[in-house]
């Protein structure tokens, strides 16, 4: 797994600001929950389940998925990672003590997490969900999108790619 954009140092300081966080909630980052964090910090970018299983294994022989899934759910619970649909894997939270983030811009292409927070738009979506009678179901909203560097290896197109139904 490639040892992207964040430093040695600084994943150590995030992994001992997640054991903290985790203390301080009555909680425990065991040895499994802080491998798999570490993972994703090391990774700078979003990583499958089964990518993370793989790695873990390397230390943790007898990892099995339910080990990697229940790590995950935690980490999930205590704001440590995000949870990705868009792209179906995992990104690490650069800013877990931070205030929530709203929106998380997740290319499609390469699994790269943009975390934003803008507490206007959110509440104005919020706002409009309600009038159709939902409520949103999180705080988060993912957005997909290119990121930079897949979007300089995209052919130019005129216009814009939009997959799904015309409107």
């Amino acid at each position: 797994m490639p040892d992207c954009s964040t430093d040695t140092h600084d994943i150590e300081a995030q992994l001992v600001l997640a054991d903290t966080l985790c203390a301080q909630r009555g909680k425990r980052l065991t040895p499994i929950r802080r491998k798999v964090l570490e993972l994703l910090l090391r990774h700078g970018r979003s990583i499958k389940a089964y990518e993370l299983l793989d790695a873990i294994k390397t230390e943790h022989h007898g990892a099995a998925p339910p080990t990697v899934y229940r790590a995950l759910d935690f980490l999930v619970e205590e704001g440590l990672i995000h949870r990705l649909d868009a792209v179906n894997a995992w990104s690490a939270c650069h800013d877990a003590a931070g205030a929530p983030h709203d929106l998380l811009v997740v290319c499609t292409l390469c699994g790269a997490v943009a975390e934003l927070s803008d507490p206007a738009m959110s509440r104005q979506l919020a706002e409009r969900v309600a009038k159709t009678g939902f409520t949103l179901a999180t705080h988060e909203t993912e957005i997909r999108a290119l990121c930079p560097d897949c979007q300089a290896k995209q052919p130019q197109s005129h216009g814009h790619a939009h997959s799904g139904h015309a409107h």
